[in-house]
């Protein structure tokens, strides 16, 4: 079990590696974005991110995940290239039908109609990157982590690269970001392009299409319920509290990447792994110890961010902040939200349930509910304590997604779960932090060797527990 557990930490870390790079430069945008645009300006640009965000499920419509459950069971150049003629063919359809509804989509978004041109860029970012999934599918199934990171690295040194020559040299605005999203979608699937000519077959299995559509079409919606409980803050802040208030909120709300990372490292190589895993003798207890280890990982990520983040963003380095003053004032968020990517961390556990009993209408289901309570939670408490208000949705959604996973598991493909040693952990993360609360105050150099003796303890204490 411990060579198994080993080597899913291993494909973790080198798809990571990829997944590290893009949150991280992402990340290190943020101050450049608060420096060189207005708050409003950032708000329209992050509300078009979160359309996207929302979009890119119909245009890949689980194709990936498809690829991914079938490739074993049928030929697999038939497994390649059935779902990438799909994704492609439908993709030009998708776009066509946004370019011309580009200015109802944009009045809807509240960013008005004269962004509409947005709308039309982000289309094209959109069809590139579905033509993307099922290669990077395919380097995930056969363990050719190496090439996945490669690609994606070199694409987010365009995007990067992108934004800041739009941004600081030919001063583009708001359009040259999207701009720098062509070109790093190109870059990738120029990559791409020789595992696309290894598997491509120029003909379309109708039969396996239809198997592949009835496992992969309820990612439709409980993909679009999983991205609006992330992203349906933007659009209802817009209109609840302005432009302004989303672009201060975005700026805070990329701190949670960070934790995010961590899950997504995780995300690219469990899937696969359990996939892979679920036949073999004791794959349950193996599940079981992984969720253990994980939420001992997470955990301590978790603390460190909500910990040192906000001393870290008001401390000057060569006289400039991580992030601008004037977007201090959303701050309070990032607690909640780096705790509801914690929950998403073990929602991304639970599934295991769905997708090995191919009963991923479930899914559907639970994220919509999410999506719901994320609404819900936005429109009662924004008009109540502002953007801080948002940044509670993000939690409240993901715990309660977590929570419904959680029991479907336990109903449908039961798993035991070191239950013991998981409270033990939610036990120290609770510990540590009322401790820091207590301390309370300016980030003073005593309250940050508080907060590192905290840190380095946590490892200290959790990790005898969880090893017996």
């Amino acid at each position: 079990m411990s060579n198994q557990i080993l080597r899913l930490g291993k494909e973790t870390l080198i798809y990571g590696a990829s997944t590290v790079a893009a949150r991280l430069f992402n990340f290190f945008l943020v101050p450049f974005y608060t420096y060189y645009l207005v708050a409003a300006d950032y708000g329209v640009a992050a509300t078009v991110f979160a359309f996207m965000a929302l979009t890119n499920i119909v245009y890949q419509y689980g194709m990936d995940q498809a690829y991914l459950r079938f490739a074993a069971e049928s030929d697999g150049r038939d497994a390649f290239s059935t779902p990438f003629i799909a994704v492609a063919c439908s993709a030009v359809l998708l776009s066509a039908a946004v370019c011309l509804l580009s200015p109802l989509i944009a009045g809807a978004l509240g960013i008005g109609a004269r962004h509409a041109y947005l709308i039309q860029i982000s289309a094209a970012v959109m069809a590139l990157d579905s033509l993307n999934i099922v290669p990077f599918a395919k380097l995930r199934y056969t363990h050719r982590a190496w090439y996945f990171v490669g690609v994606r690295t070199l694409s987010i040194l365009v995007n990067v690269a992108g934004n800041v020559l739009a941004l600081a040299y030919f001063k583009a605005g708001i359009a040259g970001i999207f701009a720098a999203g062509i070109a790093a979608s190109l870059t990738s699937l120029v990559l791409l392009l020789p595992v696309i000519k290894e598997e491509f077959l120029p003909r379309f299995n109708t039969a396996l299409f239809a198997r592949m559509f009835k496992f992969s079409w309820p990612f439709i919606p409980a993909g679009m319920a999983s991205i609006m409980v992330n992203v349906i803050d933007k659009p209802l802040l817009s209109h609840l509290s302005g432009l302004a208030n989303v672009g201060i909120y975005q700026a805070n709300f990329k701190i949670g990447v960070f934790m995010m990372l961590v899950v997504s490292m995780f995300d690219q190589a469990w899937r696969p792994f359990f996939i892979q895993r679920a036949g073999e003798a004791g794959h349950k207890e193996l599940f079981a110890k992984i969720l253990t280890w994980f939420a001992s990982a997470a955990g301590w990520v978790f603390l460190s961010l909500a910990l040192l983040m906000p001393a870290v963003i008001q401390t000057p380095v060569f006289g400039k902040h991580l992030i601008s003053p004037a977007y201090w004032g959303g701050m309070g968020i990032i607690k909640p939200v780096l705790a509801g990517y914690f929950f998403y961390g073990l929602y991304i556990n639970f599934m295991v349930a769905p997708v090995l009993t191919k009963r991923t209408g479930a899914l559907m289901w639970i994220t919509l509910a999410g999506a719901l309570a994320s609404a819900c939670a936005n429109i009662i408490l924004v008009p109540r304590v502002g953007i801080t208000g948002a940044g509670w949705a993000v939690f409240i959604s993901y715990f309660m997604m977590a929570a419904l996973l959680f029991a479907f598991l336990q109903k449908t493909y039961p798993v035991k779960y070191e239950y013991g040693r998981l409270l033990f952990i939610a036990a120290v993360i609770t510990a540590a932090l009322g401790a820091d609360r207590l301390l309370g105050g300016a980030p003073t150099p005593a309250a940050m060797g508080f907060k590192i003796l905290l840190l380095l303890l946590y490892p200290a204490v959790v990790l005898p527990v969880i090893r017996k």
